[in-house]
């Protein structure tokens, strides 16, 4: 049965690459820009509490914002996790005096991840997570026609971390990530005299990147403790290619390349670091406050032949706090219900025409224990809004629906011999 339920999660690990590319779920003309929308590696759980985790570290959930969590699982247990996301879409916009209105909705798989014990004192997590995505479609009238740009594609990280504890109370631990994937920018003419040719901007990354964490859990009192969580990952320069490819889609001729280039040394990401406090009172509350920092503006980004504008990027830095509730964990079902809530404030990487992009949210959600396992379904909502400063551009406004399946199971005990 073991082996019959562990091959079912290496196929869906294989599956979920092509489900995460097809439907990541950015949906903004932001993502035009850079590396598009970036993300965090927050589960469903996470991102219900504004997304914090640095200095979260539990037996019972999956923690790859910060490697060092995974020492936290005991010696017998096996994790997996899933997520899938929903969002509705409000933009607006003033044109000339005229007030534009949009939305959209879109959704997909978010992550897959699992976890297990490799000892008394390790712990190793697999997983597949996001890193940016882009998504993106509109148009315009030029002279003898239409002009329409859309964007689509993602960055995904196939991570593998492991972490120990050397002495009580302290855990570290690390993870290796494998970047691929391939981010699409195009634009198509279209001209009154029958002629449309096709644009693209392509962007394939086949990369490696390394995230550290150090985690120290300290008991306050009988039934308090406080863990304060440090994470880094190395700034480094970014590798896989780009080109350009032109079709002339009247004629059905060969594609064209051209302006084809490496990433090494023309694209770079930056280094990372993250710290949180975390502080658990008798079990039943759990608050966590976060700092994310990345000095995007030392970062190279090339761009292609052709393009309007120089890529300007801006230091990117997060702060986000987040509660759970849990009125007693052997209690009646209701009692046992996760009751979480948080909120972040962003000032992203990317800035467009000296405007620096902001975004903003409030977070709520639910975690429902299923009768008689271990298993937790956890639903969250998530209410952000997102706009350049001191120039609004388009404004954005985002209803996102979070639906995680957190399973945990006893996988290691040995068989009694009667």
């Amino acid at each position: 049965m073991k082996f019959s339920r562990l091959t079912a999660i290496v196929a869906l690990f294989i599956s979920a690459y092509g489900l995460m590319s097809a439907q990541n779920g950015t949906m903004t003309p932001y993502s035009a820009y850079g590396y598009g929308v970036l993300r965090d590696h927050a589960t469903s759980t996470q991102r219900s509490m504004g997304g914090v985790g640095y200095a979260m570290n539990s037996g019972r959930q999956i923690n790859a914002m910060n490697p060092a969590s995974y020492a936290a699982i005991d010696s017998l247990t096996f994790l997996f996790d899933m997520g899938i996301d929903l969002t509705n879409l409000w933009q607006s916009e003033v044109v000339d005096g005229t007030k534009l209105h949009d939305s959209n909705f879109g959704g997909g798989l978010d992550y897959v991840n699992m976890q297990f014990p490799l000892g008394k004192y390790m712990g190793m997590s697999i997983g597949l997570l996001p890193f940016s995505s882009v998504g993106y479609s509109f148009g315009s009238e030029i002279e003898n026609g239409i002009d329409s740009r859309q964007g689509n594609g993602s960055i995904n990280e196939l991570y593998l971390g492991i972490a120990g504890r050397p002495f009580k109370g302290f855990t570290v631990g690390a993870n290796i990530s494998y970047l691929f994937g391939t981010i699409i920018n195009e634009t198509y003419a279209s001209l009154s005299s029958a002629q449309s040719a096709l644009f693209q901007k392509q962007m394939i990354v086949r990369d490696y990147r390394l995230d550290f964490g150090i985690q120290y859990s300290f008991p306050l009192n009988r039934t308090d403790r406080m863990t304060l969580g440090l994470t880094y990952s190395p700034a480094k320069t970014l590798l896989g290619t780009g080109r350009q490819v032109y079709y002339d889609t009247a004629l059905d001729t060969e594609p064209q390349f051209s302006d084809e280039h490496k990433l090494r040394g023309n694209y770079s990401l930056p280094e990372t670091w993250g710290a949180g406090i975390n502080y658990e009172f008798d079990r039943k509350v759990m608050v966590e406050f976060d700092y994310t920092y990345q000095p995007w503006s030392k970062c190279k980004y090339r761009g292609f032949e052709g393009d309007p504008e120089l890529h300007k990027f801006a230091n990117r830095s997060k702060m986000a706090l987040g509660l759970q509730y849990t009125p007693d964990f052997r209690g009646s079902y209701l009692r046992r219900i996760n009751y979480r809530i948080g909120g972040y404030w962003s000032d992203d990487y990317l800035k467009l025409q000296e405007n620096q992009l902001r975004q903003y949210g409030i977070t709520a959600g639910f975690g429902f224990p299923v009768p008689g396992f271990k298993t937790t379904i956890n639903v969250g909502f998530e209410w952000m809004h997102r706009q350049a400063h001191p120039n609004p551009l388009v404004k954005e406004d985002y209803l996102n629906i979070t639906i995680g399946v957190n399973i945990n199971e006893l996988w290691f005990q040995k068989s009694k011999i009667y």
